[in-house]
């Protein structure tokens, strides 16, 4: 059964730093890209960075560009992301899922809070 489980998130101000965990079973994790994503109240999903299965290329979202770094650690099964300068509009569920440009399934975890306040 293919697992995605999150955490990492939190209550910070804003200007604040938060590292999220992505802990991957059930699949050969060197063989995909990962991606995460945010849903904020009222909004939809968006992706926010991905990273390629070997790690050497990402995507990220202009509105993270410069404050977020993604990261993974295949022989932990992990992606990291790095979230700096935090801002009060970053605040969202947090969710991570298969793919580079978008997730590869609708089945998604059940994330982790970031709450930034101003």
């Amino acid at each position: 059964e293919v697992q995605l489980v999150e955490s990492g998130g939190g209550l910070v101000q804003a200007g604040g730093s938060l590292r999220l965990s992505c802990a991957a079973s059930g699949f050969t994790f060197d063989d995909y890209a990962i991606g995460w994503f945010r849903q904020a109240p009222g909004k939809e999903r968006v992706l926010v960075a991905a990273i390629s299965t070997g790690g050497g290329n990402s995507n990220y979202a202009d509105f993270v560009k410069g404050r977020f770094i993604i990261s993974r650690d295949n022989a932990k099964k992990t992606v990291y992301l790095q979230m700096n300068s935090l801002k009060p509009e970053d605040t969202a569920m947090y969710n991570c899922n298969r793919g580079y440009n978008g997730p590869s399934s609708d089945s998604w975890g059940q994330g982790t809070q970031v709450t930034v306040s101003s």
